[in-house]
């Protein structure tokens, strides 16, 4: 199975080594692309006119999809893992302005009338996605149906958390921040563990690592995170939640309230046979 991608880099991977990395990159899951909420809320004719047209791309850790100001030539649609939005400024430092998961897509400057965009977007937790072109986008968009729709409410949904973050960036201590990101990755993973490092994490939130180190140490030493190097366990959650700012349920609720959640039955299916792999 080949598992093409666009014009992008693993970062640590030499140029002539990129090619292989990506198309021979393994599966670990049955593919499909319902299991991305935008493509399963999609009626079903417009699910079969999309279906050739999508193509299964691996989504390998630490992988930059595109550098700020990239020419962006196609749209992702995330089915697990999690991808950063993040924005970096001229004397290097850089934060996290969103997090897409299997709820939303990449891309948006596709259908928004821009050419490219100022962030550039990082896989957090290796995963897969499902892509297609810029022109089927545009020809979808040209349709004026459920696709545009679905993609106009999640661009929507992405103002708010971009928004927010900024907000909490600015008037949140680390801990809180921190308790909200965990609880943020945790939604889009389905789980309550994941591996990410303390300077990873301190990159993302734009903090310091010893930071990172304090708000860890904290709640871990309160049960309610286990850490281990490299790997964070939600033990308990209840009180991950009151630890975290607002901006967590903020944001939450209102991507609840503008996104769809198909039943799971329908992202158990498997009309997959004919999408491009």
């Amino acid at each position: 199975m080949v598992h093409r991608t666009g014009a992008a880099c693993i970062q640590g991977c030499p140029a002539n080594q990129q090619k292989d990395f990506l198309t021979k990159a393994p599966s670990t899951a049955a593919p499909n692309p319902l299991l991305n909420q935008i493509l399963a809320a999609l009626p079903a004719a417009d699910y079969a006119r999309l279906l050739p047209d999508l193509e299964r791309v691996q989504l390998p850790r630490r992988w930059t999809m595109s550098e700020s100001g990239d020419h962006v030539n196609y749209l992702h649609f995330p089915t697990s893992g999690i991808v950063s939005l993040i924005y970096a400024l001229e004397d290097g430092s850089s934060s996290e302005i969103a997090l897409v998961g299997n709820e939303g897509l990449i891309g948006i400057s596709i259908y928004m009338g821009g050419e490219s965009l100022p962030t550039s977007t990082e896989v957090q937790c290796a995963g897969e996605a499902y892509r297609l072109s810029r022109n089927v986008m545009k020809r979808e968009f040209a349709l004026g149906g459920q696709l545009q729709h679905l993609a106009l409410l999640y661009t929507q949904a992405l103002i708010v958390q971009t928004s927010q973050m900024a907000v909490c960036n600015q008037h949140h201590t680390v801990e809180q921040r921190f308790s909200r990101w965990i609880l943020m990755s945790m939604d889009r993973l389905q789980g309550n563990k994941m591996t990410v490092t303390q300077e990873q994490i301190s990159l993302l939130l734009g903090v310091r690592r010893e930071s990172i180190t304090l708000a860890a140490g904290g709640l871990q030493k309160d049960g309610i995170i286990s850490y281990a190097r490299g790997s964070i366990t939600v033990v308990d959650r209840p009180h991950l939640e009151a630890r975290a700012c607002e901006c967590y349920r903020a944001v939450k609720e209102e991507c609840d309230r503008l996104l769809p959640h198909p039943h799971a039955s329908k992202a158990d299916a498997s009309p997959v046979a004919v999408a491009r792999t």
